[in-house]
C-alpha cells in the first residue's frame, strides 16, 4: 500500500507564497500562511534560528484528507523534508530532529514517523522525546484501504470516547497489540485474532453507521478488517 503526496517546491528569491493544489481535498487546503506545511516550514526555520525564505509549492495530493489515513501527518513530514531540503548545506537535520519536529506540529509522533521514515514503525515518547523504531512488514501481508466518499472529523471520533475504559478492556487491547506486532512481521495467519478491539471502534460507530456495518460484515466473513486510524475508511490487513 502506498500511496503518496508530492510536492514540487522552490524558493522565491522575492519572498512571498504561491501555492497550487491538486487532487485530494484541493477545494478545502488554504493557500496563505496557515497551510499546515507552510507552518511546518516555517517552524523548522525558526527551531534553526533561520529567515524562512519566500515559496513557490505545488502539491499533486494523493492522501485523502479526513478519511483517517493520516493526511495531517503526511503534510507536516512533507513540510519538513521540504525544510530540510532548502536547508541543505547550511544546517544538517538529523532523524531526529525530524520527528521532534514533526511532533511538535503534529501533536503526537504515530502519524508523522511512518510518512517520514515509512514501514511498519513503532513510534513513542520517552525521556529523549519521540522515538521510532521501524520492523519489516511480512510479505504475505496484503493491506487494502476501503475509502468512502465522506468525512469524519478525528477530534469528533475521539470525543466519542469515554474518559475511562475497564482494566479488561485495557488488558485485551495491549495483548492485541503484541500479538498484531508478531502477526504483521512473522505470522499473518494471527492477523484476524490480532486486529480484534475493545477501546474505539464500538465507541465511534454510531458516528460511521456505514463503517461499522462493513467492518463487521468483513469480520464476519474471516478478514482482518478495521477502520483506519479515526476513519471512516477501512482498513483489510489480507493474509496473502
Amino acid at each position: 500500500l502506498c500511496v503518496y503526496s508530492q510536492l514540487h517546491v522552490n524558493e522565491l528569491p522575492s519572498g512571498g507564497l504561491e501555492i497550487e493544489v491538486s487532487g485530494a481535498g484541493a477545494e478545502g487546503i488554504p493557500h496563505d500562511d496557515t497551510n499546515l506545511i507552510v507552518r511546518t516550514v516555517a517552524h523548522v526555520y525558526a527551531d534553526v534560528d533561520r529567515s524562512m525564505p519566500g515559496l513557490r509549492i505545488v502539491a499533486e495530493n494523493g492522501v485523502p484528507h479526513g478519511r483517517g489515513l493520516g493526511s495531517s501527518g503526511a503534510a507536516v513530514a512533507a513540510g519538513i523534508l521540504v525544510a530540510k531540503g532548502l536547508l541543505e548545506g547550511d544546517i544538517e537535520i538529523s532523524d531526529a530532529d525530524m520527528l521532534r519536529l514533526a511532533t511538535e506540529i503534529e501533536g503526537h509522533p504515530d502519524n508523522v514517523a511512518p510518512a517520514l521514515f515509512g514501514g511498519l514503525t513503532i513510534a513513542w515518547v520517552g525521556e529523549r522525546g519521540p522515538q521510532h523504531k521501524k520492523l519489516l512488514v511480512h510479505r504475505g501481508v496484503s493491506p487494502l484501504v476501503l475509502v468512502p466518499a465522506y468525512t469524519m472529523s478525528t477530534s469528533k471520533a475521539r470525543s466519542l470516547q469515554p474518559p475511562q475504559v475497564s482494566t479488561a478492556d485495557a488488558v485485551f487491547n495491549v495483548s492485541r497489540s503484541a500479538l498484531l506486532i508478531a502477526a504483521l512481521t512473522q505470522s499473518p495467519e494471527l492477523l484476524f485474532d490480532a486486529t480484534a478491539d475493545r477501546l474505539h471502534q464500538d465507541y465511534r460507530a454510531e458516528a460511521m453507521p456505514e463503517t461499522q456495518r462493513l467492518v463487521q460484515a468483513l469480520r464476519s466473513a474471516g478478514f482482518a478488517a478495521v477502520v483506519s486510524g479515526a476513519g471512516p475508511s477501512v482498513l483489510v490487513l489480507a493474509d496473502g
